[in-house]
Formats: structure tokens, sequence, C-alpha cells
């Protein structure tokens, strides 16, 4: 029968070679050259590269097909190139194309087997892939006719005439189908596996290979073949368990998997190193859709600013330290790094991945509550104004500002107050009563009006936030925050970030003076003014020069780091996707510990200067009276400077007699069902008295004892209320009407009353 079979094969050989010059030139002229067949390819997705050209993020882009990047020879797992050989053409580098042998031993199969035995070579099979006409819709599905398998023939010789056989098997096995839409070798490898090609062992090769011949079999089916293939590669005990492995695999591949995937990913317990900045090569990719002309294709490859080294660092600093706050609710978070004189944002972390309930959600973009980070631009702007100096006085005690509906009343995170303290301590200790006044001063239109030059969306006119705007009640991005702090670090110019290599640079904007932006940032580099609130020893403080302020909003439901040094600007926010508070999270204990890290490895080579002192700031000695603060050097604006600091004293009186001094007559409060009953205490604060006279005066609610002292705490009750202070003899010497009312919903200018740090 062996006998039977060769000369069935010189028999095949002689009757098609007088058909193959019949078909010869049309296949010449069709099938393309291996430079161009590897040069065309395109993978399904728009890979985003960072500045040095490695790979951090792909996008799916063509949905037609799934395709990865072209994969070398060399990329291959070995065990993969054995078991394709072995299985689909074990003759592959002996014969030049056609494997005469094969055809007669199919055609004796067929003969009198009564059963279908295919002949066609790897070689064959992708001069079928090349030919548009062999590759025509349901070609595959009908089986092919005589006259194709003969046209494969001559493309197969051709092939073999013009390609080597090592670019035979690297083309074959980049475009061949898998199962469903998967196409070659990279997309099946990392949808299925996990893992790139070079990766794959003998088993997970064997189930590839089976789904060459069978692409959409059930597993048990592929499972069989597979196991024959290792049988074949003397591996049999890898055949244990395989069916179960391969239901696992091909589940990826259903129309659930295909429909949720968006672009090449991890898929197993032993995935690939996952790619580091999906949510920016989302929002780049989108962007460049909006740019093209209809029709116009998308670029196969894309180079964004990201450092990816960098992007590395951030993402394991943000994992790291939100793991470390387990127990406190908050699971999502976000980092932005951009370089101070470029514009380029080198590192943009979306979201803590794995740890985030929304992981999808690009949090660097996302609008959230901004807290205390606009403070900075409140003062710079008051100190252009000439309405403040670092030096000036500002009384933090509780204030009473009449709004539409009642009455604004900001309090400090802590519930405590200064008294008169400087703008140097009031910025760096991130006190809110001060600012609240400060804004009275430049009030919340101009402030509005620069925050918007800054870049920072703001949907609303500046009467809607009222003066809930010097605390923060604005939404913002970290991306736009943390550029906004960048025109701080430029002496006020504001220019946008740059997130692709090669896009348009705009020209910075004079938006803030730099004398008034040089003195924020002496602020906010001085750790001894910042300690009455974080002290000496924080992550704020690092080994060289940087500024940088926290902000928490309300609730605790975002909070903030931002910063800059010599050549930096780093943002952070942590929180999460839903909104929900957190407990008792702090822009100190759960966004700076990210910054401090980020900024250390910024400048782990190379470390950060203070900035030279423009023109129009001077630095002079100063002294306060009566040891309101100690003395310092400090820094002025030209024409502003003044050596000593002293607080006006009211002449005596001795008619004065004891007041209500806060809360005002007609306030009305409104319980927040968010925040503990022990959180939203009252304060009734007496004036007038002092000393020992203090311990003489007493209150009384509707009617009742509430407490003695010049001031009393009160766990709010919903209702109208009768305030009254009673002096040493019992004689009621001033009385005030509030309202409680229950959790409703309330206007911006009241729903910051307390915003924490």
């Amino acid at each position: 029968m062996i006998l039977m079979k060769r000369g069935g094969a010189r028999l095949a050989r002689l009757a098609l070679l007088p058909l193959l010059p019949l078909l010869w030139s049309g296949h010449a002229a069709a099938l393309p050259a291996f430079a161009q067949v590897r040069d065309d390819w395109r993978s399904a997705d728009v890979v985003v590269l960072d500045r040095h050209g490695e790979v951090v993020g792909r996008v799916r882009d063509d949905f037609r097909a799934r395709r990865g990047d072209w994969v070398t020879l060399a990329q291959t797992s070995p065990a993969l190139r054995t078991a394709i050989v072995l299985s689909e053409d074990r003759r592959f580098y002996a014969h030049s194309g056609v494997d005469w042998q094969g055809v007669a031993a199919a055609a004796w199969a067929n003969l009198w087997n009564t059963r279908t035995r295919g002949a066609s070579t790897l070689t064959m099979q992708l001069a079928g892939l090349l030919d548009d006409d062999l590759r025509r819709p349901g070609a595959a599905a009908q089986g092919r006719s005589f006259t194709q398998k003969v046209g494969q023939a001559a493309g197969a010789a051709m092939l073999e005439r013009s390609w080597s056989k090592d670019q035979i098997l690297e083309a074959y096995l980049n475009l061949v189908p898998f199962r469903g839409e998967l196409v070659g070798l990279s997309a099946m490898s990392q949808v299925l596996f996990g893992k790139y090609p070079e990766g794959l062992d003998a088993r997970e090769s064997a189930l590839a290979v089976a789904l060459v011949r069978a692409p959409n079999a059930p597993a048990v089916q592929v499972a069989r073949r597979a196991c024959g293939i290792l049988r074949e590669m003397r591996l049999p005990r890898q055949c244990e368990g395989l069916e179960g492995y391969a239901q696992l695999a091909l589940l990826r591949t259903g129309p659930v998997a295909q429909r949720n995937a968006t672009a090449l990913a991890p898929a197993t317990a032993q995935p690939l190193a996952s790619l580091p900045a999906p949510h920016l090569a989302r929002r780049l990719v989108s962007e460049a859709r909006a740019r093209l002309a209809p029709g116009a294709p998308m670029p196969a490859r894309m180079a964004s600013t990201l450092d990816a080294r960098l992007q590395r660092v951030a993402v394991a600093s943000l994992d790291r330290h939100l793991r470390e706050l387990a127990g406190r609710h908050v699971e999502d978070g976000a980092v932005v790094v951009i370089d101070n004189a470029s514009g380029d944002v080198l590192a943009y972390v979306g979201s803590s991945g794995a740890l985030s309930s929304a992981a999808q959600v690009d949090h660097a973009a996302a609008l959230r509550q901004a807290g205390s980070t606009l403070k900075p631009f409140l003062y710079a702007q008051a100190l252009e104004e000439r309405r403040l100096t670092a030096a000036s006085l500002l009384d933090d005690r509780p204030v009473n500002l009449p709004v539409g509906g009642g009455l604004y009343v900001p309090q400090n995170y802590d519930h405590r107050y200064a008294g008169w303290v400087s703008t140097r301590a009031a910025l760096a200790a991130s006190l809110n009563v001060p600012a609240v006044r400060t804004l009275v001063m430049v009030t919340p239109h101009r402030f509005h009006k620069r925050l918007v030059a800054l870049g920072l969306p703001l949907t609303e006119a500046g009467d809607y936030y009222g003066y809930s705007l010097a605390l923060g009640s604005a939404d913002v991005s970290l991306l736009a925050l943390t550029n906004a702090y960048r025109a701080l670090a430029n002496g006020g110019r504001y220019a946008p970030p740059q997130l692709r290599e090669g896009a348009p640079v705009a020209a910075p904007v004079a938006v803030m003076q730099p004398a008034a932006s040089y003195v924020i940032g002496d602020i906010l580099a001085d750790r001894h003014a910042r300690a009455r609130t974080f002290g000496l020893d924080s992550p704020l403080t690092t080994r060289f020069w940087t500024a940088v302020k926290t902000g928490t909003s309300k609730d605790m439901r975002d909070n903030w780091c931002i910063g800059w040094s010599q050549r930096y600007t780093v943002g952070v926010w942590v929180g999460n996707a839903s909104g929900a508070a957190m407990r008792d999270v702090s822009g100190v204990s759960g966004a700076a510990p990210v910054w401090h890290e980020v900024m250390e490895t910024l400048h782990r080579a190379q470390g950060s200067r203070a900035p030279e002192m423009p023109a129009g700031v001077q630095r002079v000695a100063l002294n306060f009276d009566d040891g309101l603060e100690p003395a310092r050097e400090e820094v002025f604006l030209a024409g502003t400077a003044i050596a000593r600091v002293s607080v006006g004293k009211p002449a005596a009186s001795a008619s004065a007699a004891p007041a209500i001094a806060n809360p005002a007559n007609g306030t009305v409060f409104a319980l927040d069902p968010d925040m503990p009953p022990a959180s939203q205490r009252v304060w009734f604060q007496a004036e007038g008295v002092a000393g020992q006279s203090a311990r003489m005066v007493s209150w009384r609610m509707d009617g009742k004892p509430l407490g003695r002292g010049a001031e009393v705490a009160w766990l709010p009750w919903p209702g109208r209320h009768q305030v009254e202070l009673l002096d040493a003899a019992g004689k009621v010497v001033d009385r005030i009407g509030i309202e409680v009312r229950g959790a409703s919903a309330r206007a911006p200018d009241a729903s910051a009353g307390r915003r924490p740090r």
C-alpha cells in the first residue's frame, strides 16, 4: 500500500503540473511580498506609546476582527512552533509548497475510507489567506473547489520560490483565524491565556493549534484534539485536566467577553504585565477620532507625553497607600505629574484599578469638589489687588454672612478658632474663616473669573457658588487643578497641559503676577507656618524645596494634595468613585503620602531649589506685638512692606454689657444626614465677658438651662428655638432666635458651612 501511495503521489503531481502554468501568472501578481504583508498588518487596537516608545495603552478601534501586534517567529513559543508543524504540516521543511505525498494519502483515504482528509500545507493555507478570491465570504464554510485548490497550489509554489520557510510560518501564525473574532497568534494568546506568544507552554500551544483546524468546535473536541497533539509531542501527561482548562480558556471568546473587551488585556491568573495608562489611552484615541475627517483612518500608533517608568511608580504608590487605608472606606484615587516648563503630562493614573468598584472611570478627568485647594489662588488675587500682604492680620473668629435665604456661617475643620492670624499662617494652616473673609474683599465674581482663566472648568457663575467658593465648593478635575498649580510654579503664566507628543503648543498667558505667585509659593513651602495644623513632620515635608497644599471636601468625600517643585507639579486625588464619604481620611493622610513618594522619586537623582525672587518682591525683617506670632523675615510685594504688626485695642468702656456674639439672630441651621450628630454641634459664644466674669454668665434654651461660661456647645434639634444669655444675677442681657431644619437640599452657599482642610 505504501508503494501505491507513492505512486499516487507521482500521479497527482503529473496530473496537476499542466494546470499550474495556467494559474501562475494571476497568482504571481496577486500575492504580495513578505515585507509588504508584515508592513501592512494592522492591529485592531490603536497602540499608545510613552515618550520613549514603550507601549502604555491599547484601545480597540476595529471591531470587524480582533488582531494584535505582528509577532515575529523569534517572539513565538518553541512549543507552539513544534505543535503547529506536527499538527498541520509535518513535512513543512521538506516540501516545496505542495506535499505531494500528503495529496496522495488524502486521495487514498477519501477513496477507501469514505472520509475527508485535507492535504493543504501551511504554505497552501497561507496562499489562501493572502488571496482575496480565496478569502471571499463563505469560501471556507463551503469548502475549497478544485479550481481553488489548484490556485492554492500555484500560490504556494510561488511563495516557496520568493519567501523563506521562516517567513511563511511567521506570516501564517499572524494571519490564521483561531476562534470567533480572534485572528492571529497575538490576539489568541492574550485573550485565551493572558500572556504573550513567547510564554505559551506545551499545553496552551496544543490547545491553540487544535483551534486552527476546528475554530468553533466545543471544548471537549478541542481538548481531545489537543491531547492528540501532546502525544505526538511525547507529552501525554499534559492531557490531565485539559478539558476543564479548555473550557475556561474558550469562555473568554464568548459573546459577553467579546462585547465587554475594548482592547487586548490580561485574562488569567498568570497575566501579562498590565498596561499602565488605560485611561489616558482612551482619552487620546477619543480626541484623535474627534479631529479626524469623516472616513479618515485612525493612526495605528500614537505617542503620548508619558514616561512609562514614572507612570508605573505612580500606579504602584497609589495602590500601596490605598491598601494601607483599608477599613476607612476609601478605594479609589488618581495621580497627575506635569513638567513645569513644557507642560508635558509625565504620569496620568486615572484610577486605582483592581481596588476600585469603577475601574474604568477616569478620575483624573472627573469633576470633584475642590475643597481647600482653591485657597492659594484666592490669596494670590488678594495680594495682587493690594488688599492683603503675607503679614496682614485676619480675624479667625466666627462670622455670619447674609446670603439668599439665610446666613452663611463658615467654620474651621476642628471647630476651633485662632483669633488674629497672619495671612501666611491662615493659608499654610488652611484656616477656613480667614479665607472666607478674604473672598468678601475679592468678591466671588472676580475670584470666579480668575479660576476660569486658570483653566478650571467652573460651569456656573461666581454668584452661584457665593462665599463657599473660598472653601472649594466648585467641582474641578485633577488634571485641570494640577495644571493650575503649575501656573503658580511658572510665575503666574498659564498654558494648557500637553498629553500628546508633537501636538501644537499654546503660548503661555500671564494670569497672575509673578510677585504674587512667588509669595504664595513661599508660604506653601513654609513648614513652620503650617505646623499649627499639620505639625513639623508630615508627608508634606520633603528633603528638597516644594510648595504644597491639601484639600478635603465636605464630609470627607474627596481629598487632594497638589504641589510643585523646581521642575514638576504633582497632583493626587483620593476618594470613592461612588462619591461616598471616607472615614477619617484627610488630605494629609490620604493623598499626601502618594504625593510625597512620587516627588521623592522625581528628585532622587536631582534635588529642587527654591525659585529666584522676581522683581517686585522684597524680604523684610518682621516683628509682631504682644507675641502674636514669632518674629521672622517676610516677603512683600514692592510698596507694601511693613516691619511691625500690632492689633489695635478698642477703648475701654465701663458700660460694655455681655452680649451674644455667635450665632446671629435669625440664623438657620440645616442638619446633614451624612454627618454624625456629634460633629454637628452648635457653639454659642458671648462677648463683653472676660476672666472671672466669663464664669458668671449662663445660657438658657427655650427656658431651660443650657450651660455656663463664655462658650457652650449644643446638639441641635429641629425646630424654632429661643436662646438667652443671663448675667451673674440671672437677668437676661441678650436674646436671639434660631431655627434648625432637618436634612434637605440646600443652595450651594449654605452647603459648604464646614470645609475640612
